[in-house]
């Protein structure tokens, strides 16, 4: 699957001010404000910008840093790595391969077995359950 373009008036038309801000202009959520840093429904996270799937619950953790924290992504191919050194710091950016969203950030201070946390922005993602799939399926 290549990469999806779409012109900034395009996204505006599809995200919330927020969910523009934070995924197209690299911005943050505040800490414990997003709708997924506490959530424990089980499921599939996917990128709010094109459903890419990037995160199982499974490998959700709570790491105490007020944002969704991950273990490991889905597949690797799904996120890419940039460095980033805004705010006076080196981090690492990452962002949806498919339509370059900004996600959040990586550390190395998670859980084994990767010893990553991938710490994301609630309003970089959608959580699609099993209960959602079979309202979809059976009107």
């Amino acid at each position: 699957m290549g990469k999806l373009n779409k012109t900034d008036r395009e996204w505006q038309r599809e995200l919330s001010p927020e969910e523009f801000r934070i995924t197209r202009q690299k911005g943050t959520e505040a800490a414990f404000t997003g709708k997924f840093w506490n959530t424990k429904q089980q499921g599939t996270y996917v990128c709010r910008c094109c459903g890419e799937p990037l995160f199982s619950s499974e490998t959700k953790f709570d790491s105490g840093c007020g944002w969704p924290s991950f273990f490991k992504p889905i597949n690797t191919s799904v996120i890419e790595e940039h460095e980033d050194t805004t705010h006076g710091m080196v981090r690492t950016e990452i962002v949806c391969h498919h339509c370059d969203a900004h996600l959040g950030h990586v550390f190395e201070d998670g859980p084994q077995p990767t010893g990553l946390r991938y710490c994301v922005n609630s309003a970089s993602l959608e959580l699609e359950t099993q209960e959602k799939s079979d309202e979809e399926t059976y009107p």
